[in-house]
């Protein structure tokens, strides 16, 4: 009987991105095995590494940067914020460049095939205020006010990054009141009266 393709296999998985583990697991096969099977279908055209043990089905449908997100970090959590989320959610009209996510793990940069992620580190009493994008729950990624004071919040760390904004467009609902609470719970009490008070000029600019 001639084993099925790890491709059905990795088909159950309904969504574009799938890793060298999942593949293991699902074919009932090692990991080195599966990566030797995956390297002969990329030189064949049908799948692609995004980065290490990241892949994709050649022309899969759906298939973003955002949907490799999940797969980033097998034993922490990440979610898109900062400018990225802003430009998400409509009120930043330019798109960023990269895409900026907020993780409790070290700061860095993840260059990959289908895009470059940048890796802010986060204090871990910040880390909240993110839900599933829309219906389709591909990744996370911070509600309005809160990508707004991850922004602030990182401004005034020593790199200074996201420290000046292109002209926000703010919805009817988004609240600064909830963008306030958020500046609240930053623990260092420097750095959140500073959050509060960039918070108040741009409340007071939108005026």
């Amino acid at each position: 009987m001639v084993k099925k393709s790890i491709l059905a296999f990795t088909k159950t998985l309904n969504r574009p991105v799938f890793t060298t583990r999942e593949a293991a697991a699902l074919y009932g096969s090692s990991l080195s095995n599966v990566s030797k099977m995956l390297g002969s279908l990329e030189k064949k055209g049908l799948v692609f590494r995004i980065t290490r043990g990241i892949w994709a089905e050649t022309g899969a449908r759906d298939l973003s940067p955002y949907t490799v997100i999940p797969l980033l970090f097998p034993k922490n959590r990440a979610y898109v914020s900062f400018i990225s989320a802003l430009h998400l959610h409509g009120i930043i009209e330019q798109i960023p460049q990269e895409i900026n996510l907020a993780s409790t793990v070290h700061t860095q940069k993840i260059k990959t095939k289908i895009g470059t992620f940048s890796v802010h580190q986060i204090a871990p009493l910040l880390f909240d205020g993110f839900d599933w994008y829309k219906e389709r729950q591909r990744f996370l990624i911070a509600e309005p006010e809160k990508a707004l004071i991850d922004c602030l919040y990182l401004s005034t760390r020593k790199k200074k990054q996201f420290g000046f904004f292109p002209e926000l467009d703010f919805p009817q609902d988004f609240s600064f009141k909830k963008a306030e609470e958020w500046a609240g719970k930053i623990p260092e009490q420097k750095i959140r009266s500073s959050v509060k008070k960039k918070l108040a000029d741009i409340a007071n600019k939108k005026c």
